[in-house]
């Protein structure tokens, strides 16, 4: 009897021991080894920027030249304003413009290069005395009697970052110092619109974040039609040759790209990288068929083909898979001697002057028709040069729509400067500069708050240290950027968007993000059961046959009491 105590006691011991051991050893150290390693992440500054509270900070400085004030007046000056403007575009998105206005009078050389014969003479003396800091606007308020610009301009606006602002005398007689700036103020806030920003412009900044209502859509068509903002661009020039027996075309791409291209995409350097590339396709056509006018004598393709223009092409073109950078096509097509010549036809059925369109966020398509060249006695092939200067004329007028790079309608009164051979003037690039930093922190924000949210509730992903510290770095450059739009500095805060944008798209398009994202539970237990349940099986027996024999001898117990 006391040898069958002694052993039960025994087999409850060693029971009690395996069970023991596997609950403060195995279970801990299976855990542990099983666990999935989640790195910390700044969720709460994340959720801050979910919240986007954007301030746009912009200087203006308003110069008042001789004749435009008077003494009493002059000797309040300098002085500075303020304003603020609060737009709400939707519950987790609001926007403040703040402008900064400063009031001062000319200096001797700046009335010196305002006395030149022409406005745009003025415009680059004054660009010379000094240049105007990214992001800012100089206005310089010149009296009636000026000469600079023509009777029905009130405002010009040259190529650097100053604007001509014409005064009436009736503005200024009798009127305090008050009352002065108060009837400049809608111009000035005319020539921000026009030279820096606009509320429309920045809405549409924010698509990625924002549903736009149908109207907004409709005021910012425009801007649909540019290609998103990206780090870098890959830009391809393509010649077409549908029928090399007929002519042998000769095209100098890379003298027409350092002379036309290059200046420009050199201004653009601190927006976004760009490579060029170029390529002659022989025997590509354009996949519809032209229809012969009799009334032109020539063939002409309809608004409604053009369509149908670009994917049979489109196949031919190939692509750079070494690169994830939007491809910005430009194709110069030369029509086959059977369909020549070729014009475009708009929607009015009116011959387009360029003979060239563009499909948004694709590229253009320019026809140049030789048929000119094809003289009774032509020798096929015919050897043809193409005149370079007027293909890459509407080639860069493509590319400047298609980078976003929009001149706003100018209001009545105003004269906006041409072009100069960069083919981009300064205020035109900050206006962009302006969008694509709004648009990288829009899509910054977005791409870690869904990052965040995405990670949160699947619990399975893996967050490594390389992922914990891209996210870490675009929350601190979004965080940067943000703050250097509120001071204004529109050139750090395009550099820390881009930087965010980078390490966010890093981090979201991480593979090892997807190891285990489609583990499901049932897979789980597929695995540890066949593992776990039958060592556990003849320990919880032994618990249970523990738990019961302890329960019979505290019966016993109290039966002998009794």
């Amino acid at each position: 009897m006391a040898t069958t105590e002694v052993e039960r006691r025994r087999g409850h011991l060693a029971a009690l021991s395996i069970a023991a051991v596997v609950i403060i050893v195995g279970v801990p150290l299976w855990w542990r080894t099983t666990e999935t390693y989640r790195a910390w992440l700044p969720v709460a500054q994340i959720n801050e920027l979910s919240n986007l509270q954007l301030q746009l900070s912009a200087d203006v400085e308003v110069v008042f030249a001789r004749g435009t004030v008077t003494p009493e007046q002059q000797k309040k000056f300098p002085l500075t304003q303020t304003q603020d403007e609060e737009h709400t575009v939707d519950e987790d998105t609001a926007l403040r413009y703040r402008y900064e206005t400063k009031y001062r009078t000319a200096t001797i050389m700046e009335e010196d290069a305002l006395n030149q014969p022409t406005a745009a003479e003025a415009d680059l003396s004054l660009h010379t005395l000094s240049e105007s800091p990214c992001g800012s606007l100089v206005v310089y308020v010149i009296p009636e009697s000026s000469s600079l610009l023509p009777q029905d301009v009130d405002v010009y606006v040259g190529q650097r970052r100053t604007a001509l602002l014409r005064i009436g005398a009736q503005m200024r007689v009798g009127k305090t110092l008050d009352q002065l700036l108060a009837h400049l103020e809608p111009r000035t806030k005319q020539v921000l619109q026009v030279m820096s920003f606009s509320h429309t412009d920045i809405t549409a900044a924010l698509s990625d974040r924002v549903r736009l209502s149908p109207g907004n859509k409709e005021s910012i068509a425009d801007s649909m039609r540019a290609f998103k903002s990206s780090p870098g661009y890959e830009i391809t020039f393509s010649l077409l040759n549908p029928d090399p027996k007929s002519h042998r075309l000769h095209w100098d791409i890379e003298g027409a790209v350092q002379t036309y291209i290059q200046p420009l995409l050199t201004k653009l350097a601190s927006v976004a990288n760009f490579s060029i590339d170029s390529q002659t396709l022989y025997y590509a056509m354009l996949g519809v068929n032209p229809r012969f006018d009799s009334s032109l004598g020539a063939y002409t393709l309809n608004s409604d083909s053009l369509a149908h223009v670009i994917n049979p092409v489109e196949a031919r073109l190939g692509s750079n898979a070494a690169s994830s950078n939007p491809v910005l096509n430009f194709l110069l097509y030369v029509p086959d001697a059977h369909h020549s010549p070729l014009h475009i036809h708009d929607s009015k059925k009116q011959e387009v002057p360029s003979n060239a369109f563009h499909s948004p966020r694709w590229g253009g398509i320019m026809i140049y028709n030789v048929n000119s060249f094809y003289g009774p006695d032509a020798v096929f092939p015919v050897d043809l040069n193409i005149d370079m200067a007027k293909v890459m004329g509407v080639f860069l007028a493509q590319l400047r729509l298609l980078l976003g790079v929009q001149t706003s309608t100018a209001p009545s009164g105003f004269l906006v400067a041409p072009c100069s051979s960069t083919g981009l003037a300064d205020w035109e690039l900050d206006r962009l500069m302006w969008s694509r930093t709004v648009e990288n922190v829009a899509t910054a924000t977005t791409t870690i708050t869904s990052l965040a949210q995405l990670l949160d509730q699947i619990g399975n992903i893996v967050i490594n240290d390389n992922i914990a510290e891209q996210v870490s770095s675009a929350v601190t450059s979004l965080q940067l950027a943000v703050a250097e739009l509120e001071a204004g500095n529109l050139r750090f805060a395009l550099q820390y968007s881009k930087e965010a944008i980078l390490a966010s798209e890093r981090a979201f398009f991480d593979p090892s993000l997807l190891h285990l994202l489609y583990f499901p539970d049932d897979q789980k237990f597929a695995i540890y059961i066949p593992l776990f349940l039958p060592m556990c099986v003849p320990i919880l027996l032994s618990l249970l046959k523990i738990v019961s024999d302890a329960r019979q001898k505290r019966k016993e117990k109290q039966a002998k009491k009794d």
